[in-house]
């Protein structure tokens, strides 16, 4: 229990799917620019009971960002998962790399602090299926995202759909393979350094017996250490059951 306990700690405090300005589940249409990168290190602790069973995970993620050229980036994802499932039995634990993602960032349009994205990904089988760590089979997706900016305000909107494979039966038969999702977001810029984010989404369920879209509401804080150099935390809520009961999300993202 004290490892366990530890593991979460440390994780959240230090660690925390590519989002830009994490905390924030929602993207941006921003890019890097070319030749410059970005290096994000998100995690997010979340807790959920239902039917006196209690899950909860850590999940973790290294984004690489790369700008390809002004108006594209190329986005890689290394994911990590951490499970704990207690009920009436003895608990159980799996841990281990999740499904990788790789993803094309490009803003083709962008005038008077509008912006429009479209960002189209893939993820690839890396994660153990029998452990329930990933999906098996490589799966593909697009995101619309528009960004509107009007200092000190911005507004971040995301419209996205996923076609989801799975390679074992059970799943293929306990899951939609056909996800969309809609979400808003918002930043204040309070001071120089430190902005206010806020977050509200929604998806699919990929539950087949749930008819139920898991609905979300974050709120959060990014301060810029440095010009290249931010942190962040923020608390995410389900407003509905399917969506997690609660969430705790840090990070950190360096710019070069």
């Amino acid at each position: 229990m004290i490892r366990n306990i530890f593991i979460v700690i440390v994780v959240v405090l230090w660690y925390g799917a590519a989002f830009a300005a994490h905390p924030l589940i929602t993207d941006d249409a921003g890019t890097q620019g070319a030749g410059k990168s970005q290096v994000e290190i998100n995690g997010e602790y979340g807790h959920e009971e239902e039917d006196e069973v209690t899950e909860d995970t850590v999940e973790t993620a290294t984004i690489f960002s790369y700008g390809i050229n002004d108006d594209m980036d190329i986005v890689l994802g290394i994911p990590y998962q951490y499970i704990r499932t207690e009920d009436s039995e003895e608990p159980v634990e799996e841990d281990g790399l999740s499904d990788m993602s790789i993803e094309m960032k490009w803003r083709f349009y962008e005038k008077d602090g509008l912006g429009f994205v479209l960002k189209p990904g893939i993820t690839l089988p890396t994660g153990d299926e029998e452990k329930g760590l990933g999906s098996g089979r490589a799966s593909y997706g697009l995101v619309f995202i528009t960004t509107k900016e009007a200092e000190p305000l911005s507004f971040h909107f995301n419209l996205g759909y996923t076609r989801n494979a799975y390679k074992l039966e059970e799943d293929e038969e306990a899951n939609r393979k056909d996800i969309w999702h809609v979400s808003l977001a918002s930043e204040l810029q309070i001071i120089e350094k430190l902005s206010a984010v806020a977050n509200i989404g929604v998806e699919k369920n990929s539950d087949r017996e749930s008819d139920t879209n898991p609905a979300f509401i974050l709120a959060g804080v990014v301060y810029s250490v440095m010009e290249n150099f931010d942190v962040d935390l923020g608390v995410k809520a389900g407003l509905n059951k399917p969506e997690t009961d609660s969430a705790l999300l840090a990070g950190m993202a360096v710019r070069f």
